[in-house]
């Protein structure tokens, strides 16, 4: 028996949708949002209706109806911490993404997977939300105790990796070591041990390494100066942190690719910031090596920034003394809840409670 999935991906200015018949894409779309479109909006979440109509033509479009469909898989949000696996769209959840603790677009991605499948008849769910949370205490205790950390990060990229590369190696998830980097607009590095994700980076509101437009982790007492300078608004400090800090602060661009372009002309000070944010997420791994008592198979490079030949081959000078660095540029969250999705409707995995 074969299944067909839709997995809904929605970003800021973009969602992309996949429709599988088992592990086998049927048709990938990519429905492009103008700023002037989104912004019209207050909060995301009021772009609900919106992107679902988009969603529904979309799919007319090419010839399909969420009829014939057997699951719906949206990227997961911004709720409570929950361990990583593939969790069904309840009431509750549905409440805590349009209540969720920051406003982001991924908290449509359950919403709009469980509307479509209500009217299909079928189930919603949502895989590794990025608020997953399986982190030892020692990693997640400061010391100051009012502030602890907490993991918000690529999740479902991870995971994703850390199994398609057990799948090519013939390794086992469950029984292996891994750090991986995630590069993209945030930075996440993750220690994997045994199936879990012990320790991590929160990539998006300052933690870890600066990354080309967040800030990373900053000196405490600094950063409590210009909190109190007077020079900046609460709101301010918080989008710079999240938005308009790492190379973007410094050069004006989140483009890697346009950094190294300018490095290739040149540019000292381009190549003195792009350096400096490696080192960042050299010393991160070096860091978890530890945390996993130097017991690592590989060290797993992915995102789009591990495109970058520059950037690869830094980390490699810098960690491969660690382990064997294995790269997988890009990421491919569609296929990745796509496949959750089918382990599931297979049998395989079953779906967690959310209450």
């Amino acid at each position: 028996m074969s299944y067909k999935i839709l997995a809904i991906n929605p970003g800021s200015t973009s969602t992309k949708l996949a429709l599988y018949e088992d592990e086998r894409p049927l048709v990938e779309l990519n429905l492009r949002h103008r700023l002037e479109e989104v912004t019209a909006f207050k909060d995301p979440i009021d772009q609900l209706d919106w992107r679902r109509g988009l969603i529904l033509d979309a799919l007319r479009e090419h010839g399909f109806e969420i009829r014939q469909l057997d699951a719906i898989i949206g990227r997961g949000g911004l709720i409570r911490p929950v361990p990583g696996g593939v969790y069904e769209v309840t009431t509750q959840m549905k409440y805590d993404l349009r209540h969720a603790q920051m406003r982001h677009a991924c908290n449509l991605g359950g919403l709009l997977a469980e509307q479509l499948a209500h009217t299909a008849g079928i189930k919603a769910y949502i895989a590794d939300p990025p608020v997953v949370d399986e982190m030892d205490d020692a990693a997640r205790m400061t010391g100051m105790p009012m502030c602890t950390r907490k993991p918000i990060f690529h999740a479902l990229n991870h995971r994703a990796i850390a199994r398609r590369h057990c799948r090519e190696k013939g390794m086992g998830y469950d029984t292996s070591n891994f750090i991986i980097a995630h590069m993209g607009g945030g930075i996440s590095v993750a220690a994997h041990k045994q199936g879990r994700i012990v320790d991590v980076n929160n990539a998006l509101d300052g933690d870890g390494p600066f990354a080309p437009d967040r800030v990373g982790s900053l000196p405490s007492s600094e950063l409590i100066k210009v909190c109190f300078s007077g020079q900046y608004t609460r709101e301010e400090l918080l989008k710079y942190v999240s938005s308009k800090g790492g190379l973007v602060a410094y050069l004006g661009t989140n483009s890697v690719m346009e950094v190294v372009q300018r490095i290739g002309t040149g540019d000292q000070r381009a190549a003195k910031m792009l350096e400096a944010m490696c080192y960042n997420v050299a010393k991160q791994i070096g860091s978890l090596a530890a945390a996993l008592s130097g017991r690592v198979d590989a060290i797993l490079l992915t995102g789009g920034i591990a495109h970058s030949t520059w950037v690869v081959d830094y980390l490699r000078a810098r960690c491969s003394f660690i382990a064997p660095i294995e790269v997988y540029p890009g990421e491919d969250e569609l296929e990745a809840l796509a496949l959750n999705a089918l382990e599931v409707l297979r049998g395989n995995m079953e779906a967690k409670g959310y209450a």
